[in-house]
């Protein structure tokens, strides 16, 4: 395995975790990245660095970043994005590997990419639902302005920096661990 396969691998898991927090914007930044000639995808994927998908990615993480500041909506949003993120956290890690058989491409895609996002993604959903139940909703743009914000920061670091994303997706899905262990722990036993 070459470095730039496995830096490949690591891209595509930075993106799908970025994936968990917005759906759109590492797409878009992926679109970027490719239109710009900063990241080569797979053959099958050249699409995403046209012009059209440049425009089209563009609007709608514009669309969905504001979509999460609207009351309601984006909680609406959060249970239709857990599936959403599982397929792009998918599709983005099939795009990004380079030079492995296909078969240990969408293995890693689905386990990897689609595992990550929806993992991120479940948490993040948990994460805004608390805020909901916890201050009426007035909380829930902070947590839309964290998401967005962490779906940037890993977007860029994944595209730069791939070693230092994977360091922080796996740095996120033991905060997400731990977050869930406690909420075991809090949990009622029934009787």
């Amino acid at each position: 395995m070459t470095m730039e396969t496995i830096l490949s691998i690591f891209l595509g898991i930075g993106l799908s975790a970025s994936v968990g927090f917005r759906v759109f914007l590492p797409l878009f930044a992926l679109s970027l990245a490719a239109y710009f000639g900063v990241w080569e995808l797979n053959e099958s994927w050249l699409w995403i660095g046209s012009t059209t998908a440049v425009i089209t990615l563009g609007i709608a993480t514009v669309v969905e970043i504001v979509a999460y500041y609207i009351p309601i909506v984006d909680n609406a949003l959060d249970t239709i994005a857990i599936p959403l993120a599982t397929i792009a956290g998918t599709a983005v890690m099939v795009s990004t590997v380079a030079d492995l058989s296909p078969v240990i491409t969408w293995a890693l895609a689905i386990i990897a990419g689609g595992g990550t996002a929806a993992a991120v993604k479940s948490s993040a959903s948990a994460t805004r639902l608390g805020s909901t139940v916890s201050t009426a909703g007035l909380g829930n743009p902070v947590v839309s302005t964290v998401e967005t914000g962490t779906s940037i920061v890993m977007s860029i670091v994944s595209i730069f920096l791939p070693i230092l994303a994977v360091v922080l997706v796996l740095f996120l899905l033991y905060m997400i661990y731990k977050l869930y262990k406690k909420l075991r722990r809090n949990r009622p036993k029934s009787s």
